[in-house]
């Protein structure tokens, strides 16, 4: 009964008002001297607690602009104005690169199916070679519209070549089309997966590797927040920009590169226009959808990891193959034919 009144709190409002009031219940009545201390001790373990609420709260402010807009795909209207504005504050070093360059496009007109099949048909090709040999590809099935998994999966080796497609792209083409006609890949599961699942899945497909996803994630499905580490002209862009020694290595580029979250991609693709800026004077031509300029040192990286792909993918093979007691010639002399492109 004694306790209901609390005489004691209000002689003390002086020190400290408001952690002096939840402390005093129990003890208050029997030691008084004791509760004095104790709630003094509660005021001091209660005023760096409300500094780190709104710590916490200031930090919480920053990233709540990704958080609102973070999965949209850069295709969407307003997104890459909005990952820009986003860019210039988050890291005052790219502001001087986006005012050089116009803003970037992220608008395939492609299905994903067709995407995946134009980038295979691109490997270790230089531009003009490539966009020949897709012509004549989409000229042999009738026109895009006549991209398909069925129509793919029906062409035969000797077609492929005769249009200038090596038998072992040949292959990839065919797996790449099995998987679709049996149902492990399909346009709509590629459009709904997350960024790691959608990797996992690609990298099956004989021929696609991490560079490839990377590269399919930005410019086929407009990804936001895609980071190629490994790539060449995105490492030497890095580089650049931040006035280092040496090329970053790609475990270097996640800690390097985290503030341009959630807009990774659009950074990426700032860093490759640094790269080609530095190296020619010359005006970037203007790329078709779907795929990245073509720049020399970005052509010879895309180059090395299709070629450290496929060495990987060949001599899985062709494990595969000895116990099954197959021989296959033509696998085994591929990658020694391979070797000059490296240089």
């Amino acid at each position: 009964m004694g306790e209901q009144s609390q005489p004691q709190p209000q002689p003390q409002p002086h020190p400290v008002p408001h952690p002096l009031s939840p402390s005093p219940p129990t003890s208050a009545a029997s030691t008084p001297a004791v509760s004095a201390s104790t709630t003094l001790a509660a005021a001091s373990a209660s005023r760096p607690k409300k500094k780190q609420r709104s710590s916490d709260s200031s930090a919480s402010k920053k990233p709540s602009l990704a958080l609102s807009v973070r999965g949209r795909p850069l295709s969407a209207d307003g997104e890459v104005a909005a990952a820009i504005r986003y860019l210039r504050v988050a890291d005052p070093s790219l502001a001087a690169v986006i005012d050089s360059h116009e803003p970037p496009a992220f608008h395939c007109p492609h299905r994903p199916f067709h995407s995946l099949v134009r980038s295979i048909l691109y490997q270790q090709l230089a531009f003009k070679a490539a966009a020949s040999v897709y012509s004549r590809f989409i000229a042999l099935l009738g026109g895009e519209p006549g991209v398909l998994p069925d129509a793919v999966l029906a062409l035969t080796v000797d077609q492929l070549r005769h249009i200038g497609v090596s038998p072992r792209k040949a292959s990839y083409l065919h797996d790449l089309a099995r998987k679709y006609v049996t149902g492990i890949l399909s346009d709509a599961s590629i459009v709904s997966m997350d960024d790691r699942s959608l990797a996992s899945m690609l990298t099956m497909v004989n021929g696609i590797g991490n560079w490839s996803v990377h590269m399919f994630m930005i410019f086929s499905l407009a990804r936001p927040d895609v980071l190629p580490s490994a790539d060449l002209g995105v490492r030497k862009g890095v580089q650049m920009l931040y006035g280092l020694e040496d090329v970053p290595r790609p475990s270097q580029m996640e800690k390097l590169c985290e503030q341009w979250r959630p807009y990774r991609s659009v950074a990426a693709w700032y860093m490759w226009r640094l790269m080609e800026a530095k190296n020619t004077s010359a005006t970037m031509p203007v790329m078709p959808p779907a795929l990245p300029a073509p720049g020399e040192a970005f052509m010879l990286q895309q180059e090395q990891q299709q070629q450290q792909q496929q060495h990987q993918q060949h001599q899985h093979q062709q494990h595969q193959h000895q116990e099954q007691h197959q021989p296959t010639p033509i696998q085994m002399i591929d990658p020694v034919q391979m070797l000059p492109g490296l240089g």
